[in-house]
């Protein structure tokens, strides 16, 4: 049993576990893509972990409803959060213009500012 995703018009609109010949006598079997449970920026991992395991990942990233699928670089990726975000190569991820910052706070992206504003809980 695998992940298969179902692609209209480039974007996600069903996951489900199926068997490969389940999909292919369905009559749209074409619409229906494989996507790997454990890749996740273009990484594979052990199942159920956060460690690499050297398997093959498999469309960059795990397909969610949706989700973006590339055709031409046959890749899965998330939906676009901001305007100013640009999508990574290899990873197929999708980064800010500013870093994150690594100070321990918590922030949220303002896209008004281009910047992070820290998180104040009252």
């Amino acid at each position: 049993m695998s992940h298969y995703a179902k692609v209209e018009n480039g974007l996600v609109t069903q996951v489900i576990v199926a068997d490969e010949n389940f999909i292919n006598a369905l009559p749209d079997a074409q619409s229906w893509i494989q996507t790997s449970y454990n890749t996740r920026g273009g990484v594979h991992y052990a199942p159920d972990s956060n460690n690499p395991d050297g398997g093959i990942a498999l469309r960059a990233n795990y397909a969610g409803v949706g989700y973006v699928y590339d055709a031409k670089n046959d890749v899965f990726y998330e939906p676009q959060p901001y305007p100013s975000w640009t999508i990574s190569e290899p990873t197929w991820t999708w980064n800010p213009p500013t870093p994150y910052p690594l100070d321990g706070k918590k922030y949220v992206w303002n896209e008004d500012t281009k910047s992070w504003d820290e998180l104040v809980l009252a």
